[in-house]
C-alpha cells in the first residue's frame, strides 16, 4: 500500500477518500468542503506526486519527501 501516512491522516480526520494503486503508485481522491482534491503518485524512478491540496484549482508537483510535504498541508484542513 502506498501513501499510507496520507491515508491515515484522512482517516483520523474522518474524511472519506478513494484509493487506487497501479504500477507501484498510489492515487487518492477526496472531497473537502465541496471541493475535489487528488494526489497522484509517480512511479519509480521519478518518485514524486502531483496534487491540488494547496490550491483546489491548481495542481503542482511535489518532489523529495513529497508525502511529508502533502501531510503538512493536510494538517490545515
Amino acid at each position: 500500500m502506498r501513501l499510507e501516512a496520507i491515508q491515515n491522516c484522512l482517516r483520523a480526520k474522518n474524511m472519506p477518500f478513494e484509493y487506487w494503486e497501479d504500477n507501484d503508485s498510489g492515487s487518492i481522491h477526496f472531497i473537502h468542503k465541496g471541493l475535489s482534491y487528488h494526489i497522484w503518485e509517480y512511479p519509480a524512478p521519478e518518485r514524486g506526486a502531483e496534487s491540488n491540496v494547496r490550491s483546489a484549482g491548481r495542481s503542482e508537483d511535489f518532489e523529495g519527501d513529497y508525502e511529508a510535504q502533502i501531510l503538512e498541508i493536510l494538517k490545515e484542513f
